[in-house]
């Protein structure tokens, strides 16, 4: 093993940073190998040495006793196989987070009087009698009605708004499918179906002291919703709510009612509905779950979007307001709503792929940017002349912006390892929030020079520059990076790429730092070029201050065109314009390497001097050795 000490090392400008990273992940490696204070939700500790998963849930790698930071503790289906509870005969199990519990089907009741069980030697499932099958009768009823309306397509195309035509048609049938549910209390759960319609109602009337979570299934489609949210504080009465699936009506109400037309899109998923009664109040205290079944398989990753059926005095569309996408896989996806309506699927027609012009540039210009940022680091290392507080910021700004492009270029997409990629993410979170960070150094620090023109302390800016930079540039976004893991560690890597997942807004970690970054530089920006004007305005100014003037007035426009301003295209990729700015971010951003060797190598005059003694001394020395080999009256057709 090569052991890396930071002692003795104080020479060089580079250490700071890569002893703090070692450090870094030498406590890292600690925690990993001597305690479980931080084991995932739903885990326990072992011995103070490892976790295991509490009953009902499995590690996401399977092992039963783990210690790696990033695993996460995940449900036990115990209705799937290779489980598959048997509750027995006219039971069905129903599965939920940490456990299971079997309840009878429609149309049969616990003789004790329970709603659910565990134990299979307790189902005692009786059939209800007739006399409370009043509600069921009139539900059929309905959907038959239902169905006949819909299996009228050419009377339907016929309607000059079949949108509206469509809205009415839910709205009634959610209204008098709760009436029925509702009209036989005793029948707690109701499911009539037939080709078209398929409607799975529950009434509440003991103030949720069953169950907290009502889950109900119409054809392939369930949704759970918080027993609270149905009774919305109606603790006397009985409260219903009823889940509605729609087979054919969707290729009436297709994807071109889509609200952003500019995404091609199919309708992959049965329409369903969910309502709650009597009131009629949608807000919710907690998001209803919606799992669909595709119609078509999703071999790709294609987009999807999770929408709900909106009526507005403008018209009726597809909207995704209120609605996120949970999960997805081949087969299913599932949808967080935060209100009750009707929902479905909408799926892309193109894969989600890269445009491959676009990944050609990002490789092409990143590739060209390490080169850029190797020999900027290389001319801020060894070219004298310009050693000083400035230089040792471009080259911390350098080595880190190059150590991020290498990561980015050689592991984005090293998906295969789920613990290597959250490693990876997290690396990259590091990288360039320290790239910014020091991008924010150095707007202080061209600040505080233009500052210095007016009044001369440059020699308190250095030490203070010198005493702040490292801490700074290298503490503040490990701090950052340290709360982020510790707070969410399972958000680090996606399914397809290395980096932040956009669940939870955890991927403001990393836009609200850089964000605060490009406003401070902005306004650093705009005092930089005050004090420029005024000093230029100035008429006892001597040339070689005019100079300098003008020269930091360059920097300061390309700094603040380096430091973050091309970021903002990033934030811009929507709508129609969405492909150029993605195009313009691309490039500019993949080419950051050749602009910070372009302005702080190439048109520095010092750095200029310093190329042309390396190339004045390096034509000398050959013409040296020329000279020694032939001698000075040798010709060279006389050398045999």
């Amino acid at each position: 093993m090569v052991r890396v000490t930071c002692t003795g090392m104080r020479g060089l400008s580079l250490l700071p940073g890569l002893c703090f990273l070692l450090s870094l992940s030498g406590a890292v490696a600690r925690q990993i190998k001597g305690t479980c204070t931080h084991c995932p939700q739903n885990g326990l500790c072992v011995n103070n040495t490892h976790c295991t998963c509490k009953p009902g849930y499995i590690s996401s790698s399977k092992e039963k006793y783990f210690s790696y930071p990033f695993e996460t503790c995940e449900d036990i289906d115990e209705c799937k196989p290779p489980i598959s509870i048997y509750c027995g005969v006219n039971a069905e199990c129903q599965n939920i987070n940490g456990g299971f519990y079997c309840h009878c089907i429609a149309g049969y009741k616990l003789l004790s009087g329970k709603s659910q069980f565990t134990d299979s030697n307790e189902n005692t499932c009786k059939k209800i009698t007739p006399k409370t099958t009043n509600g069921t009768k009139e539900m059929q009823r309905v959907i038959e009605a239902t169905e006949t309306l819909l299996t009228n397509k050419p009377g339907l195309k016929e309607m000059r708004n079949i949108t509206l035509t469509v809205t009415t048609i839910l709205q009634d049938v959610e209204s008098k499918v709760l009436n029925a549910s509702l009209a036989a209390p005793d029948q707690e759960t109701q499911k009539v179906q037939n080709s078209i319609v398929a409607v799975e109602t529950r009434v509440v009337t003991d103030n949720c002291s069953k169950e907290v979570i009502l889950s109900l299934n119409a054809q392939v489609n369930s949704m759970e919703i918080h027993c609270k949210d149905v009774i919305q504080g109606d603790i006397k009465g009985s409260s219903a709510v009823a889940f509605i699936s729609y087979s054919s009506l969707g290729k009436i109400i297709n994807a071109t009612s889509f609200e952003e037309m500019n995404e091609k899109v199919y309708l992959n998923s049965q329409v369903v509905s969910a309502a709650i009664g009597p009131k009629k109040n949608t807000s919710l205290s907690q998001p209803v779950v919606l799992s669909f079944q595709h119609m078509k398989v999703n071999p790709r990753n294609k987009k999807i979007f999770c929408v709900y059926w909106k009526s507005t005095k403008e018209g009726n569309r597809w909207s995704k307001d209120g609605c996120a996408l949970k999960q997805t896989n081949k087969t299913h996806t599932i949808c967080n709503c935060t209100h009750l309506s009707s929902f479905a699927v909408l799926m892309a027609f193109h894969d989600q792929e890269e445009d491959p012009a676009l990944t050609v540039i990002t490789y092409v210009g990143l590739s060209f940017s390490l080169l850029c940022l190797l020999l900027a680091a290389l001319t801020f290392l060894l070219c004298k002349a310009i050693q000083n507080t400035s230089t040792s910021l471009h080259l911390q700004l350098s080595l880190c912006l190059f150590l991020a492009h290498l990561l980015f270029l050689t592991a984005i997409d090293r998906t295969e390892n789920k613990l290597l990629c959250a490693i990876i993410a997290g690396a990259l979170h590091y990288l360039y929030l320290a790239s910014f960070t020091w991008m924010l150094l150095e707007g202080l620090h061209l600040f505080l020079t233009a500052r210095n023109l007016t009044v001369v302390n440059y020699s308190s800016i250095n030490k203070f520059m010198k005493w702040l930079m490292f801490p700074v540039g290298y503490g503040v976004p490990a701090v950052i990076v340290a709360i982020s893991a510790a707070s969410r560690p399972h958000l680090y890597g996606t399914p397809d790429r290395c980096w932040l997942h956009l669940d939870q807004k955890f991927i403001w970690a990393f836009l609200g730092p850089v964000c605060a970054i490009f406003c401070v530089n902005f306004v650093f920006f705009l005092m930089v070029f005050w004090i420029l004007k005024r000093k230029l305005s100035s008429l006892n100014s001597e040339v070689s201050t005019i100079r300098n003037i003008k020269m930091l007035t360059v920097k300061a426009t390309a700094q603040f065109f380096i430091l973050g301003c091309a970021w903002c295209l990033g934030i811009l990729q929507v709508g129609p314009a969405a492909r150029v700015m993605a195009y313009l971010f691309t490039i500019i951003n993949s080419l950051q390497g050749f602009f910070i060797f372009l302005v702080y190598c190439l048109l520095s005059q010092q750095v200029q001097k310093w190329f042309g003694e390396i190339i004045k001394s390096k034509s000398e020395s050959e013409i040296y050795t020329l000279s020694s080999r032939f001698g000075p009256d040798s010709k060279p057709s006389e050398v045999k």
